[in-house]
């Protein structure tokens, strides 16, 4: 590792002849691989891009509305152990393979965690949980685990925050968030305008949807903006534009969101917009008050919704191998529960799995006597 001391990192000793005024707040520089090194040392290969590739179209038929099955996010708050993630990955793969023709089923794989004010930002960021800040492991272990899990069969879903980090893993993920926090930004807009996979922009965490739907809107428009490209240099970045963005009901400040009143004004609003008239519903954050007994309530709330052929095109649910969660700096910590937001525990998951797929079975059977 190569630690760089910034001209401005200075004493209380330093000689008032010091005039650098370029990071005097910078403790120090460290270099880090560059995107393109990590990719040549954790490859997607040409079959596992093929599978990336097929996920994408699927999933932006899906939000489309081309495709009438239910996109399903389901996953961790945001993983902190890679390989008691890998387990979930592992039970999850046979229900993604069972459901297939009724459901989309996208792992949650989240390494960035956004803080109100302070605490653990994710595996990306802090992999040991003990502020070391090893952010070359933890790309490492996130690309690493991304890989493992399309080899399984399952597509991957991810939170962009950081505007540098998805040139290290972004081609590995079939669908990506913008969360609540930053759905109002213009560099997560301009981000989600050159990423290659389907976004979805949550509402803000007031509730407003406006925002989100200006998100998906800007998204779709070309920009050009500052970044870095593959080998870490800086440059000016022009983008295509995102025609496959949605919007995510997370519920906010002023309360839930997921309800069919809620729902079906939102549809509307997309529609002025000239967007799908359709949603995802996130049946934790706002919706569920972070509870995870209520986020099974929810889930069962959305699932009848789904049946009685609701606009919603898909649910994220908040889910790991054990219900509750766990302080991070819990010792010893319990294996496969969050160390974030309440999870649901897999017995519960693998039910509400199963009744989605008996309600989009009844939607797509609905549909598809409308158009005979």
């Amino acid at each position: 590792m190569t630690v760089i001391n910034p001209a401005g990192a200075h004493s209380a000793s330093s000689t008032a002849l010091h005039t650098s005024t370029s990071n005097r707040r910078i403790k120090t520089f460290r270099e880090i691989p560059t995107p393109h090194q990590l990719h040549t040392e954790l490859p997607l290969t040409a079959r596992r891009a093929l599978a990336v590739a097929r996920d994408r179209d699927e999933i932006a038929d899906i939000l489309a509305g081309r495709d009438d099955r239910l996109l399903v996010v389901v996953g961790p708050c945001s993983v902190h152990d890679p390989v008691a993630a890998l387990d979930y990955a592992r039970q999850l793969a046979p229900l993604a393979a069972e459901h297939a023709s009724r459901l989309k089923i996208v792992m949650r794989v989240y390494f960035e965690k956004p803080r109100t004010t302070v605490g653990w930002k994710g595996l990306i960021n802090d992999p040991g949980m003990d502020q070391t800040f090893d952010v070359e492991r933890g790309l490492r272990a996130a690309r690493s685990l991304l890989l493992d899990i399309i080899d399984l069969g399952l597509p991957v879903g991810c939170e962009f925050l950081e505007p540098t980090s998805p040139q290290y893993i972004a081609d590995t993920v079939a669908w990506g968030a913008i969360g609540a926090r930053t759905t109002e930004s213009q560099v997560h807009r301009q981000l989600a305008s050159g990423l290659s996979m389907p976004i979805g922009f949550k509402n803000g965490t007031d509730g407003g949807v406006q925002v989100a739907i200006d998100g998906a809107t800007a998204a779709a428009a070309e920009h050009v903006f500052f970044g870095v490209d593959d080998f870490g240099h800086g440059a000016v970045v022009e983008t295509l534009g995102n025609p496959d963005c949605h919007v995510i009901l997370r519920g906010g400040s002023r309360g839930p969101n997921f309800d069919s009143e809620s729902v079906a004004a939102a549809a509307d609003e997309l529609a002025k917009a000239g967007l799908p008239a359709t949603v995802m519903i996130d049946c934790s954050h706002a919706n569920s008050g972070k509870d995870h007994l209520r986020q099974a309530e929810v889930a069962a709330s959305v699932s009848e919704q789904v049946a009685a052929g609701a606009p919603v095109s898909g649910v994220m649910l908040e889910s790991f191998l054990v219900a509750g969660a766990q302080s991070p700096d819990a010792r010893p910590l319990t294996y496969g529960q969050s160390v974030t937001d309440k999870c649901m525990d897999f017995a519960t998951t693998r039910t509400l799995i199963d009744r989605f797929a008996r309600d989009s079975a009844t939607r797509i059977a609905g549909r598809v006597g409308m158009r005979r």
